[in-house]
């Protein structure tokens, strides 16, 4: 399901019974409010790390009525552009809210100018894994205890978080 564009507005429908409104994608330049802080934190628990990417960052939040059910960080250092987080609320996953959200990423990154897109993740995160590959995402490196020094520790999937896995999607001009 891909997101049309509309001047930046990112909209679609999604098929599926528990949605009875429309899922729109859209970027997002208010304050950052409590609940948006708690979903980016469930993706990425350091709060230091996030409130420094957010000020340069273009975040796309996915909204239902009025509840956001999504977000997703855009940034740019150096020409490099990076999904830096996503994130869907519990309830809502495995509906395909991820996957448009980084289609509408990879839409914005393309309109900035981007050639490619990396996103980082754990070597626990079997999940996002296959999400980023689905989404066309290749691997590309991989930062050996990256996450070594967490505290607590992070683990997923019965595996210490240890190493970060970065995976690159070419955008299509």
């Amino acid at each position: 399901m891909a997101c049309a564009t509309r001047g930046g507005y990112y909209g679609a429908v999604i098929g599926v019974q528990w949605l009875q409104t429309e899922l729109n994608i859209h970027r997002y330049d208010g304050s950052l409010t409590d609940s948006l802080l708690a979903l980016l934190l469930s993706a990425d628990p350091d709060e230091d790390q996030v409130r420094r990417y957010l000020p340069d960052a273009t975040l796309l939040v996915a909204t239902t009525g009025s509840a956001t059910v999504g977000v997703a960080v855009l940034t740019c250092e150096q020409q490099v552009f990076e999904l830096k987080n996503i994130a869907v609320l519990p309830s809502c996953q495995g509906k395909g809210i991820a996957k448009q959200l980084i289609a509408a990423i990879k839409q914005e990154a393309k309109e900035q100018g981007a050639g490619r897109l990396l996103v980082g993740t754990g070597n626990s995160s079997l999940d996002q894994l296959a999400l980023y590959q689905k989404c066309g995402f290749r691997m590309q490196a991989i930062e050996v205890d990256f996450f070594a020094s967490y505290e607590p520790p992070i683990y997923e999937n019965g595996l210490r978080c240890l190493d970060k896995v970065i995976l690159c999607a070419q955008i299509q001009s």
